[in-house]
């Protein structure tokens, strides 16, 4: 099968890949990487028109929209993890690198890469799963249905650990058709070797970035887990225990159930989307050895504890470069754009979704950061009324701290989270800021680390 025919185009991790070789292709990231850029205007319209349908019409076109890209599940055996491995190394122009990232997703990771040059390497891919007959609700049964296809594709794939991840609150519309398979190389890839080798520069930096989120889960076989639940607006006890948002959640789309019956989770695991696995750094450090360079460890607990020192960075950046520094974007989940976020001189803050301990963070660093003259916030937009959802006018308080201009860029406030055009607005409306800068220099990998090196919110360091 082919590669991109498996990997899901609407995860964290394929958006960012997309994202950042762009970026270092010279180029930008209208529809997401996924359509020809003409089509831009035509889909921004057609998006629009479907945000003013009614909410269950919108719904269903958001949920069936997944589904397609959704594999078989007897065509699992057929995936090959080093072709995937390829795949990914091919998206990057082949030239050398003074600096390659490789493990978790993060888009401040993203932000950091593109300052500093460098490509990223994901440890974590999503692959959807088609599956009928399954209530999103009832998640042992939804485990009942991975064992199978698990195996199979396990068995085809010795260096795959599989986390099948189940969310019915912000995967809601997602799942109805669907299962998210994730799968972490427990061991680096030979392809990510031969990147190494072939493209870091001599003397060159690897860096391993190493989420630390961990999940309770259910332990189906020696590579395979079951996760019920994942970061965002819900917190673990709802999803294993229940209450009032979760009774409230259920009733709302017409379950006669008042909360969740996971299987009981048995031990705990890096977090699907998020955590590092870490079984890679054995090899990473015979790979980076191999290949002439160093390794460099960046670790942080909590996929947004790295948001704050890459904008912190970015300021220092741009005053070294004469680049005012007073301008923020905030975005989310995929919605990265590094190709515009530097020639617009915007400070970038990513936030991992669009929930309420996500909105706590963007407030936690305007609390600490000086004032910013303009403030945007793009908000990804999955589908649905899920738990720890804010509402738009605590959104509206957070931008209205900008000393001059707060907007939303490519949102929709009448129309989120259902708003299906934030996907092809955003990007077009990044396009319209102004004034522009010269793309600066990159970092020098010196600077980033006396930089990073110095922060009590992450840890960068040598082995």
């Amino acid at each position: 099968m082919e590669p991109a025919r498996a990997v899901a185009s609407f995860d964290s991790a394929t958006g960012m890949l997309r994202g950042l070789a762009a970026f270092l292709a010279g180029r930008d990231v209208p529809l997401l990487g996924q359509a020809p850029r003409a089509l831009e205007p035509v889909l921004s319209g057609v998006l629009g028109a479907l945000n003013r349908l009614p909410a269950p019409v919108t719904e269903r076109l958001y949920a069936r929209t997944g589904v397609t890209e959704a594999v078989p599940p007897a065509r699992l055996g057929e995936l090959d993890s080093e072709a995937l491995a390829e795949w990914i190394c091919d998206h990057y122009p082949r030239r050398r690198y003074p600096v390659v990232f490789l493990g978790s997703s993060n888009g401040a990771l993203e932000h950091l890469a593109a300052a500093l040059g460098a490509p990223w390497l994901p440890q974590t891919l999503l692959v959807p799963v088609r599956r009928r007959g399954v209530d999103r609700d009832d998640p042992r049964a939804e485990l009942a249905f991975g064992r199978e296809p698990g195996r199979a594709l396990l068995a085809a794939n010795p260096t795959w650990q599989l986390h099948h991840m189940h969310d019915p609150n912000q995967d809601r519309l997602m799942i109805a058709g669907m299962a998210y398979f994730r799968l972490k190389w427990l061991r680096l890839p030979r392809a990510y070797h031969r990147f190494l080798r072939e493209r870091l520069a001599p003397g060159g930096v690897a860096v391993s970035a190493e989420c630390g989120l961990r999940w309770p889960v259910t332990r189906v076989g020696d590579r395979h887990v079951f996760q019920f639940g994942a970061l965002g607006g819900a917190i673990r006890d709802e999803y294993f225990s229940g209450g009032p948002r979760v009774h409230d959640l259920l009733h709302r789309y017409g379950s006669d159930r008042d909360r969740w019956d996971p299987p009981p989770p048995d031990d705990e695991a890096p977090e699907a989307e998020w955590g590092f696995d870490p079984a890679w750094p054995a090899d990473l450090a015979d790979a980076v050895d191999g290949a002439g360079g160093t390794w460099r460890r960046l670790r942080y607990d909590h996929p947004e504890a790295l948001s704050p020192a890459v904008a912190d960075l970015h300021r220092a950046w741009y005053r070294e470069c004469g680049i005012d520094d007073r301008r923020l974007l905030i975005d989310s989940f995929l919605l990265v754009e590094p190709w515009w976020t530097l020639r617009t001189g915007s400070v970038p803050f990513w936030l991992s979704f669009n929930t309420r301990p996500s909105l706590r963070a963007a407030h936690a660093y305007l609390d600490s950061a000086d004032p910013f003259d303009e403030i945007r916030l793009v908000l990804f937009a999955h589908g649905t009324e899920s738990i720890g959802l804010p509402p738009m006018r605590d959104w509206d308080r957070l931008t209205s701290r900008a000393r001059r201009l707060g907007e939303f860029t490519g949102v929709d406030p009448r129309a989120f989270p259902r708003d299906l055009a934030v996907h092809a607005r955003a990007h077009r409306d990044l396009t319209r800021v102004r004034p522009l800068h010269p793309m600066p220099d990159p970092v020098p990998l010196e600077r980033a680390e006396d930089f990073l090196r110095g922060r009590s919110d992450i840890e960068w360091s040598a082995p």
